[in-house]
């Protein structure tokens, strides 16, 4: 594990609520890509009004610590959008809003100024023997959607669907003759997501489901029915899907989990500590119902 300092060299607004950030310098030089479509790194802000400070974390293990006497930097999850080895530098594609660390920061950023951010992850993995997948995401979601359908191999037919909250959110995206895109118009936080409807719509029994490869990204709540219809309904083994949360409409979900009972907490805990070699997509969708039940 590594933690780079990253400099921003451009700013791109793509729509009104997507801009592209383009990170360079010297702590970008030595940043390794995956290569793999969605891979993401821990993204660290800056920790006050100053946009060239940012108190960056140390390497422990597989994680990192915050130097001692040193500030916190607020911390979220972001998909690399493009990375660019020979210039040296990457493209990470913020979705702008008015709440929060990350929509703010991206709303002002410029030139000059710094994020910090770990070496990446990638989740995106379709088996050997593939031969059609389906992608579908928000717009949180849209970036690594994009960057895994123009990698798309010759033969391998992918469906892509996009929701995004308005027309004006739709960017232009260039792929080969093997896939084809939908955009749909909702969810986003503006209204009811779609993406579990979405997905049941599309992949169904009758499709060669051991040669196909189901990627699904954006509104965690949305995507718990997907991971059940998915695993429970269709049956599929994890190596032939990934449901990846990655953000949740409900208001200070963290400190309303927080405030659950600890008997509840330890309930919840005991999901996953006492799953007895349960596969952990299954043991997933026993904590998510809970969850439901529990209106988080």
């Amino acid at each position: 594990m590594k933690i780079h300092r990253g400099t921003v060299t451009r700013v791109t607004p793509l729509t009104a609520t997507l801009t592209r950030v383009t990170l360079g310098g010297d702590g970008i030089a030595d940043f390794l890509s995956t290569g793999i479509g969605d891979e993401y790194v821990r993204v660290f802000f800056p920790h006050g009004d100053d946009p060239t400070d940012v108190s960056l974390p140390v390497p422990d293990g597989d994680w990192w610590a915050t130097p001692e006497g040193a500030p916190d930097a607020p911390m979220r999850t972001y998909t690399i959008r493009e990375a660019r080895p020979a210039a040296g530098e990457i493209d990470i594609d913020f979705v702008l809003h008015d709440a929060g660390v990350a929509g703010p920061w991206a709303a002002r950023a410029a030139p000059g100024h710094v994020l910090g951010l770990n070496s990446p992850t990638g989740l995106y993995d379709p088996p050997p023997g593939t031969t059609w997948q389906v992608l579908v995401a928000d717009l949180t979601g849209l970036p690594a959607a994009a960057r895994i359908a123009a990698a798309v191999p010759p033969g391998v037919l992918t469906r892509v669907v996009l929701e995004v909250a308005t027309e004006a959110d739709r960017v232009p995206l260039e792929f080969g003759a093997d896939v084809d895109v939908t955009w749909v118009i909702g969810g986003n936080g503006h209204g009811p997501s779609t993406l579990g409807q979405i997905v049941r719509t599309i992949v169904d029994a009758r499709l060669p489901l051991d040669e196909g490869y189901i990627w699904v990204a954006g509104e965690t709540v949305a995507l718990r029915d997907v991971r059940k219809y998915v695993r429970r309904e269709l049956g599929l083994p994890a190596t032939h899907f990934k449901v990846v949360g990655y953000w949740t409409p409900i208001v200070d979900w963290e400190s309303k989990y927080a405030a659950l009972p600890a008997s509840v907490q330890r309930e919840l805990d005991a999901i996953w500590s006492e799953s007895d070699g349960a596969e952990p997509e299954d043991v997933q969708v026993r904590f998510e119902s809970r969850l439901d039940q529990l209106g988080l």
